[in-house]
């Protein structure tokens, strides 16, 4: 057998290319490089622009031109970064070198002693996976969880009004809607959506032992934490002051855990919806050239929710393994977090395969209105709740002498299928006032979903 071509290893860069392309921008090792260069650049820039150990500040030209090279970081920089590293075995140094060669270009020698300046690698690579990893969040992540809540959101307004039977431990259940039951899921998605806005994006940049020691014994006159919080927090980061080696990554644990608990809730979403369609409550809106099933002609598959599932979970699986192990480092430094940082971009990407899946998927069903008022009408044993509900009232207001009224519908309803007429006349015989009588005699399980319409107010944007 001939051997292929290079192939792409992971389906997130060959089958689902194209749901995750945008992540490559942020979360590629080039995109890395490419925040690495920003950071020593800005750093340099800042050390010149304090006029530190003799430097002058770079006119604005310099300046520009400087910072022109790391935003126009492409694919000769690429290039020569692998050539250097292939000699350095060393990422950041790499990096390192780069920089000062376009000093050198640029003109600028004087103060390429000035690039890395007392920093760890570190210390530019936990600003750089802050800058990337904040991008990808808020420019890919975070874009599609809001269009598939806007999706749900749309759908629940749609279909406030259509009542559904709930199924309470997968039996016949007070009735619902199917606009409240999207709702609920709405209102979960949107909350973890705010709290991953919220994050807050941490740096440290401080060194080998996060002491500022070697700044010291250049220049003990600065205020070099000051130095350090103005320089982190110009990159749109928030300042960490206390940590080892590295920055502790605490602020990555907790954004996976808000990512993967989004996972979730989106698993628990498609988890329903394919029960719905099995269940025959949501019909499944064909494909123009689609096919279900290689033998079977008929079938419609839910593929869009059971593909979602698969990967949610291998995104959860990576991002609760990120989150556990990321906060732990041996004494003041170890180079676990190195490997593990760099599946970030896989997690995220499963979770945006999961996303694009989902949202095409609710633009491929439909309710089945037939359906739920069949299942509705065959449930009139529901209604038991209601009954015994209005009779402890009526107890309660003095006009009825029944003593145990769940005993009693419990003995009516449970287990068995009861019509409209038994249930009308199990009601004439009850000792309750005459309005609540009138009252449960015009009760449907199809009218006795509550305030389920009026709920979904609570999920439309003002």
């Amino acid at each position: 057998m001939s051997p292929l071509p290079e192939q792409p290893l992971s389906p997130l860069d060959g089958r689902y290319r194209a749901a995750v392309s945008g992540l490559g921008q942020h979360l590629s090792e080039a995109a890395l490089n490419r925040a690495r260069v920003h950071v020593e650049v800005e750093w340099l820039i800042a050390l010149t622009d304090r006029e530190l150990f003799g430097s002058h500040r770079l006119d604005h030209e310099q300046a520009r031109r400087l910072r022109e090279f790391a935003a126009e970081f492409g694919q000769p920089e690429i290039d020569e970064l692998a050539q250097l590293e292939a000699t350095t075995r060393h990422d950041v140094k790499a990096v390192e070198y780069l920089v000062r060669a376009k000093l050198a270009d640029l003109g600028l020698t004087s103060v390429s002693e000035l690039t890395h300046f007392a920093c760890t690698s570190e210390d530019i690579n936990n600003l750089a996976y802050a800058i990337t990893i904040g991008a990808a969040v808020r420019e890919s992540w975070l874009p599609k969880l809001r269009a598939v809540i806007d999706a749900l959101r749309q759908r629940a307004i749609d279909a406030r009004h259509d009542v559904m039977l709930a199924h309470t431990h997968g039996q016949p259940a007070t009735p619902t809607t199917v606009g409240k039951e999207f709702a609920v899921f709405v209102h979960r998605l949107d909350r973890i959506a705010s709290q991953v806005e919220a994050t807050e994006y941490l740096a440290k940049f401080s060194g080998a032992t996060g002491t500022f020691a070697a700044h010291v014994a250049a220049d003990d006159t600065q205020d070099w934490p000051a130095i350090s919080r103005e320089f982190v927090t110009s990159l749109g980061l928030v300042w960490n002051p206390l940590t080892t080696q590295i920055e502790s990554h605490d602020w990555q644990a907790e954004l996976y855990s808000r990512m993967s608990h989004a996972n979730r809730v989106l698993h628990n979403l498609c988890t329903d919806v394919w029960t719905y369609i099995s269940m025959g409550y949501f019909r499944q809106i064909p494909q123009a050239g689609a096919t279900g099933s290689s033998t079977m002609p008929h079938k419609i598959n839910p593929i869009r929710f059971e593909n979602a599932e698969a990967n949610l979970e291998l995104s959860s699986a990576l991002l609760d393994s990120l989150a556990a192990t990321l906060v732990t480092s041996r004494l003041q430094r170890d180079l676990t977090d190195s490997t593990t940082q760099r599946n970030v971009g896989v997690a995220f990407g499963h979770s945006l395969v999961a996303l694009d899946n989902i949202e095409r998927g609710l633009g491929e069903i439909d309710i089945d209105r037939e359906r739920l008022a069949a299942d509705l009408d065959s449930n009139w044993e529901i209604l038991g709740e209601a009954i015994q509900t209005v009779i402890r009232a009526e107890i309660t207001a003095g006009r009825s002498s029944i003593t145990d009224p769940y005993a009693m519908l419990k003995e009516l309803t449970r287990g068995k299928r009861i019509s409209q007429a038994d249930l009308v006349a199990f009601i004439d015989r009850l000792d309750i006032g005459p309005e609540a009588k009138a009252r449960l005699r015009t009760l449907t399980p199809a009218g006795y979903a509550g305030l389920a319409s009026f709920l979904v107010g609570f999920i439309e944007q003002p």
